[in-house]
């Protein structure tokens, strides 16, 4: 039997356990938590010592969870959300903060948004960093398990235990090189042309293309990429068309041509979207509000 038990246990190996899980790598973990690989393993030896499991398993090149490493993650969560919220019941002050915040977005909102609000937070907690990941297509899991504290996206998942609320609606323009084409300004001229769009997955692309398709508009795809930053190598130089969002024209398709699509199209609107859990997180409540200000309704088309 193991010397250590229980009461062996602290803060510090709770956090351990679930960032290794997130992760998946002992070398990420140390990376984010901002200790070296030895201290990681070091902590490791102890919590297998306490848990009597091996908790990770080499898997290739890398490690992989154990059943039972999932198991007390999701514990882990839990215990590290009710310590927080004790530590936060007195006097919240942002400038005292010392910690990264997870963001979900893809690229239309990240450089939209996320510029503005880390320049909002830093000026009232120097200490609060943000780290960003894609949000392809968002899901109520993401969330749950802690991945993320808060996630952007026209498409909020669903689950009783998810909040959202809407940031602005924008619409959809269809993008080109005036260079090598005119504007496409009727259907006959927009179904006839070459199309680049975005698919995140096999089971999933865009909802503009998916409600399109519904209508009976049938378009002729030449390429299809995993993310908007890919769109603009395909259009520049060539006839072919982008449907999407309008307020890519301020950031990543900046230079091209846009118009009004030519076709039907429905309004796109943007939620952030977070935990049932996180609603009257002090820190949390300041992090909406702050986002809540760097959104700007007329920027939006």
């Amino acid at each position: 039997m193991s010397k250590l038990d229980w009461l062996d246990l602290d803060v510090k190996l709770l956090r351990l356990l679930v960032t290794v899980v997130q992760t998946g790598s002992i070398t990420r973990a140390a990376q984010q938590l901002g200790v070296t690989q030895s201290a990681v393993s070091h902590l490791l030896e102890k919590l297998r010592a306490i848990t009597a499991d091996p908790l990770f398993v080499k898997s290739g090149r890398g490690i992989v969870a154990t059943a039972r490493a999932l198991a007390l993650a999701e514990q882990a969560k839990g215990l590290l959300d009710q310590l927080h919220g004790f530590v936060q019941t007195g006097t919240f002050e942002p400038a005292t903060l010392n910690q990264c915040i997870t963001i979900a977005a893809n690229d239309l909102q990240r450089d939209l948004l996320l510029p503005a609000l880390l320049q909002r937070i830093q000026n009232q907690a120097p200490g609060v960093s943000l780290r960003v990941i894609p949000s392809d297509i968002p899901s109520a899991e993401m969330l749950r398990s802690g991945q993320c504290q808060l996630l952007l996206s026209p498409r909020p998942p669903e689950g009783s235990d998810i909040v959202h609320k809407r940031l602005f609606t924008d619409r959809y323009r269809v993008f080109y090189d005036p260079t090598q084409r005119p504007v496409p300004d009727t259907a006959k001229a927009y179904l006839a042309s070459e199309h680049v769009t975005v698919i995140y997955s096999a089971e999933r692309g865009l909802d503009i293309d998916q409600t399109l398709s519904e209508q009976g508009v049938q378009r002729r795809f030449a390429v299809t990429v995993t993310s908007f930053a890919g769109i603009a190598a395909f259009i520049n130089g060539s006839t072919r068309l982008a449907t999407l969002p309008g307020l890519l024209r301020q950031g990543l398709l900046r230079g091209l041509a846009d118009a009004p699509v030519p076709v039907k199209t429905p309004p796109m609107p943007m939620y952030a979207i977070w935990h049932l859990r996180h609603q009257q997180d002090p820190l949390h409540r300041w992090l909406r509000q702050q986002l809540f200000a760097v959104v700007q309704p007329p920027s939006a088309t």
